[in-house]
């Protein structure tokens, strides 16, 4: 039984590059049964989460943040260069006021995602540091979006923060804590022990959680169904360079460790895409949720391909924690 388990999620692992698109198709297709379910997501990221954290104890966390450089980088990355660069990409294509650069720049400036954390674990990464990125940046959400929205474009912003810090201590800070005194109180054996039972549920329900974000975006993807086509090309670029800016601004400081570069490059292309789209939907035309329906999209499958190059052309070990 413990083989078929193990088994099993390397079997996950491995096609991820076909199983994604394939329950985004899926969930798209057969949304309308799907969406009584769309509520449970956070649930699923919030066990997804704790899986990850009983591999995760007090010092890695010291670790991570007696060191840093790294968050900062990132951060610097995903809501400054990122927002240029979709502005400037935006304003070329579309022009400066068009409200598909308006969503082009939202798609930047919101939150890193929860799912970051889930590529980097798979593909090598730091959990501990993402893990970390994950609630710095989100913490600091209430400010940064509606500031740098207000500097793009002169709007005023304002969404429902306690909301947010709601979901966020329900998929983030609650299970990863819950993780971390387990590992503590275990010696860190617990994961080992019961990693035939949590891991292939942890697979189950990352699967659950790409299919049902695709049923939840069906409704406004039919809507806007129009408008699809022709930004398309500037997204899958946008969510493209969020890669190798991740990837590749690091080495420009020197810091050629392959975990951390693995770990910075899926954090900075993978953003929190639920807010961004009641963001662009509340506060902007509809056209500006164009971008981040597409990125909602494009965001997984990009994320098999780049973990596709990084294990063919970058051959770093895969952690078998997950596995």
């Amino acid at each position: 039984m413990k083989q078929k388990a193990l088994a099993f999620s390397s079997w996950v692992d491995r096609g991820m590059f076909w199983i994604t698109p394939s329950l985004l198709v899926l969930g798209l297709i057969c949304s309308q049964p799907l969406l009584p379910l769309v509520p449970t997501i956070p649930y699923l990221f919030a066990y997804i989460t704790f899986v990850m954290g009983v591999g995760c104890g007090r010092e890695h966390l010291k670790h991570v943040f007696s060191r840093p450089f790294p968050i900062i980088l990132t951060l610097i990355i995903s809501h400054l260069i990122a927002p240029l660069a979709a502005f400037a990409l935006g304003s070329a294509l579309f022009g400066a006021s068009s409200p598909y650069t308006i969503g082009l720049v939202l798609f930047t400036i919101i939150p890193l995602g929860v799912s970051s954390v889930l590529w980097i674990e798979l593909s090598g990464g730091s959990m501990a540091l993402g893990l970390a990125m994950v609630l710095l940046d989100s913490a600091l959400s209430p400010l940064v979006v509606p500031g740098l929205i207000q500097l793009f474009f002169g709007t005023e912003l304002a969404f429902d923060t306690l909301h947010l810090m709601r979901d966020l201590l329900l998929m983030v800070v609650v299970p990863t804590a819950l993780g971390v005194v387990i590992y503590e109180r275990s010696g860190g054996t617990f994961k080992k022990q019961a990693g035939p039972v949590l891991l292939p549920i942890s697979k189950i329900f990352f699967m659950l959680v790409i299919l049902l974000n695709a049923a939840g975006i069906a409704p406004y993807a039919y809507e806007l169904r129009g408008d699809l086509a022709s930004v398309i090309p500037a997204v899958l670029l946008l969510v493209g360079i969020g890669y190798m800016l991740g990837y590749y601004m690091p080495l420009l400081f020197k810091q050629r460790v392959p975990e951390l570069l693995v770990t910075i490059s899926f954090a900075t292309g993978m953003r929190n895409n639920s807010l961004g789209l009641v963001l662009a939907l509340g506060y902007f035309s509809p056209q500006a949720a164009v971008p981040v329906v597409l990125a909602i999209l494009v965001q997984q499958p990009l994320a098999t391909l780049h973990q596709l190059v990084l294990r063919k052309f970058k051959p770093y070990p895969m952690k078998e924690s997950l596995r």
